[in-house]
C-alpha cells in the first residue's frame, strides 16, 4: 500500500497542494491503491510535498514519484503518444509548474486579502505570542521565493498578463478534445488540471482568475476532470460555500 503525504482539502479545493493533486491524480490514473495523510515537510527527504512511502522506500517531488511509479510498477502514463507528443506534454508540464503556478502563488500569497482567508490559517495553532510574526515570515519567504523565479519582479497586471499568456497557450492546445494531447488522459493531464484548478477555485478573489475563466474549454476541462478523479468532491459548491462564509 502506498501512502501519499500531502496538504488535505481546503480553499475550495481537494487537495491545497497543486503538486499533491497531481501525485493523487496519476495514483488514480493507475488505479493503484493508496491511503493519504497530512504530511510534515519536515519529514520530505527534500523538505516539500508531497513525498509518498512505498515499501521501505520514501520518494519526494511529484515528478520524481511519477517516474518511480512507471518503474516499479510498469506503467507508462504517456501511453499511446508518439515521441512530438511527449516532448509537447513535457513542455507543458515545465509551463504550468515552472511558470503559470507561480502567478498563482503570487494571488494566493501576496494579495492581502487572499492571504489572510487562506495561507494565513496555516499558522492557526502556533502560539499566540508569536504567530502574527510566523505568518510575516513565512509569507516574506515566498515573497522571496516569487521573486527568485522572476514572477515578483513584475507588477500585478505584467503578472496576470505572463499567466494569461500560459492560459492562452493551454486553451489552444486543448481546443475541443476531452484531454490535452486526445481522447484519453495522460500523465500531463494530472499536471495541468491541478495547476487550472489551484488558479480556478473560488475561493479566492484575483484577476487572474477572473481571466481564466474567459476560457470556457479550460474551465469545462477543470469540471471534467474533477468529475472524474474526485467525483465525491463537489467542487463549485465547496467553493461557493466557501466563499459565502
Amino acid at each position: 500500500m502506498i501512502t501519499l503525504y500531502g496538504v488535505g482539502e481546503g480553499f475550495g479545493l481537494p487537495e491545497i497542494s497543486p503538486y499533491v493533486t497531481k501525485t493523487e491524480v496519476q495514483l488514480k490514473m493507475a488505479a493503484l491503491p493508496y491511503r493519504k495523510l497530512k504530511g510534515d515537510r519536515a519529514d520530505s527527504p527534500k523538505g516539500q510535498l508531497p513525498f509518498i512511502d512505498a515499501g521501505d522506500q520514501r520518494i519526494a517531488d511529484s515528478t520524481f514519484i511519477r517516474g518511480f511509479l512507471e518503474r516499479t510498477y510498469g506503467l507508462d502514463f504517456d501511453e499511446g503518444l508518439d515521441c512530438a507528443q511527449r516532448g509537447q506534454a513535457w513542455a507543458i508540464e515545465r509551463m504550468c509548474e515552472n511558470h503559470l503556478a507561480w502567478t498563482g502563488v503570487h494571488a494566493r500569497w501576496l494579495i492581502a486579502d487572499n492571504f489572510r482567508k487562506g495561507p494565513a490559517h496555516f499558522f492557526d495553532d502556533v502560539p499566540e505570542a508569536v504567530r502574527e510574526a510566523v505568518r510575516r515570515d513565512v509569507q516574506e519567504a515566498v515573497r522571496g521565493n516569487v521573486f527568485a523565479v522572476g514572477i515578483g519582479r513584475h507588477s500585478e497586471a505584467e503578472i496576470v498578463a505572463l499567466g494569461m499568456r500560459s492560459l492562452a497557450a493551454l486553451s489552444a492546445v486543448l481546443g475541443a478534445k476531452p484531454y490535452l494531447m486526445g481522447e484519453r488522459p495522460c500523465g500531463a493531464d494530472a499536471t495541468v488540471f491541478a495547476v487550472l484548478a489551484f488558479i480556478l477555485t473560488p475561493y479566492f478573489e484575483s484577476e487572474l482568475r477572473r481571466q481564466a475563466e474567459q476560457f470556457e474549454n479550460l474551465t469545462a476541462y477543470v469540471d471534467r476532470m474533477m468529475a472524474e478523479f474526485y467525483p465525491e468532491f463537489a467542487w463549485r459548491a465547496q467553493g461557493a460555500e466557501a466563499v459565502a462564509a
